[in-house]
């Protein structure tokens, strides 16, 4: 059982020096975002490569089998294979609750393998067996599009009274405080019921350029320096008054869009809602630069639930939406002009019918704390399941595929499509 020590938690944990020095041996071998555990899984591969050993079991968190950690049982898999792998087990030691991974590896000599308990031919890099959806390659046309929310680190939220105490404090040379005082959301606003939050937001500028701001300004002098200026760690921001990743992309595709598509990126169902032009979303929710009903109808689709749900992670028991991995690998059909316009349709519909249920008018607000998209999707009550058929009805037909494909027969025919527009010039 290795030592487990997220990646984000290295540098601040074990000290600046011995992360240069493990990241130097590595670099060649693993992404500098694995988490710790995986340098024994990848020194345990090497010992075996060299004959050094025969077998080796070695335990991680379920995140070993997604994102940057995955690299290390891809690089099992080149040199040998894995023989024994539990994908997610509950692990509760000392008052902890995690979900971990077992992980047994070999060279790949010996026939048998164990997965969760039973015999198959191939144990896949995310300790999968059957579809290798890891094989999956990003698509150009998908590119630039998905993005994960700003991380601003630091208490750069305030909830709506001071917001419009902000927004009505004057600034010496005129500007507007609503330049930089935005309304946020994160996935709790999405998996639940918006909670009128906003964010003080000076990305761009430089310290004196902030400070003509004067009552964000002072607010964030008081409770986001102290606080950024306790921070020894040198992967953030040094500038205090900026957000430690501003996503500077996601904001020029969204640029130009009178709104777009998010989601939150963990969570127990998928799907996704419209927000308006000048919502600033954080790290908890994904964001797609695209503003017409088709995408918005192709996503809610279970075609690319089904696929995202396998090319994605997990975070214990929830389904986690990885951008790159869930949507920029995810091959869109080609529809018709009448095919896509069907598609649009069935979209809005879906979203007009959802909108009604959770904003109904004249309800008491006691009972609209309750109506959630979590709540709504938990219950699925006949009219969103009838709502969702008629979308996938159209979308596979825009596909060309029969409405009774079975899950595996679906990823196998989207791994095919994307393998086939991966390699096309």
């Amino acid at each position: 059982n290795p030592p487990f020590l997220g990646n984000r938690l290295l540098r601040r944990k074990l000290g600046d020096v011995y992360a240069e020095e493990l990241w130097s041996v590595f670099d060649d071998r693993l992404p500098r975002s694995s988490d710790l555990c995986c340098y024994w899984h990848e020194k345990s591969r090497a010992a075996i490569e060299s004959g050094h050993t025969k077998r080796a079991g070695l335990l991680a968190t379920q995140g070993i089998r997604g994102q940057a950690n995955r690299r290390v049982l891809e690089r099992i898999k080149e040199s040998g294979a894995l023989f024994f792998a539990r994908s997610d087990d509950p692990w509760v030691l000392a008052g902890a609750a995690v979900h971990i991974s077992f992980v047994g590896q070999d060279d790949g000599s010996d026939p048998d393998r164990t997965l969760d308990g039973a015999s198959t031919t191939a144990i896949n890099s995310d300790l999968t067996t059957g579809v290798d959806v890891t094989k999956a390659r990003r698509l150009s046309a998908n590119l630039g599009v998905a993005f994960m929310g700003v991380v601003a680190v630091g208490p750069f939220d305030i909830g709506g009274e001071l917001a419009q105490t902000f927004l009505s404090s004057p600034n010496p040379d005129g500007r507007a405080n609503a330049d930089v005082v935005k309304p946020m959301l994160n996935g709790l606003d999405l998996t639940g019921r918006p909670r009128g939050r906003w964010l003080i937001d000076f990305t761009g500028l430089s310290d004196q350029e902030a400070a003509l701001y004067e009552a964000p300004y002072g607010y964030a002098l008081m409770h986001v320096k102290p606080m950024r200026d306790a921070s020894k760690s040198r992967s953030r921001e040094t500038r205090w008054w900026r957000y430690v990743w501003p996503r500077p992309e996601m904001r020029a595709a969204l640029q130009d869009l009178p709104r777009f598509i998010a989601t939150p990126l963990t969570s127990k169902h998928r799907f996704f809602v419209w927000v308006p032009k000048g919502v600033v979303v954080n790290h908890a929710i994904g964001a797609i630069a695209r503003s017409d009903d088709y995408t918005m109808g192709v996503l809610h689709s279970r075609v690319h639930q089904v696929w995202s749900l396998a090319s994605g992670t997990q975070l214990e028991t929830r389904p986690r939406y990885t951008p790159s991995t869930c949507f920029e690998t995810f091959p869109f059909p080609d529809p018709t002009e009448e095919q896509r316009a069907r598609i649009g349709e069935a979209a809005q519909r879906l979203v007009e019918l959802r909108d009604g249920w959770l904003n109904p008018p004249g309800l008491a607000p006691a009972s609209l704390e309750k109506r959630t998209l979590t709540n709504l999707y938990n219950q699925r009550p006949t009219w969103l399941a009838n709502a969702h058929a008629a979308l996938d009805a159209a979308i596979l037909a825009a596909y060309g595929w029969p409405v009774d494909l079975t899950d595996t027969d679906m990823l196998e025919r989207l791994l095919d499509l994307n393998l086939e527009r991966a390699v096309a010039p």
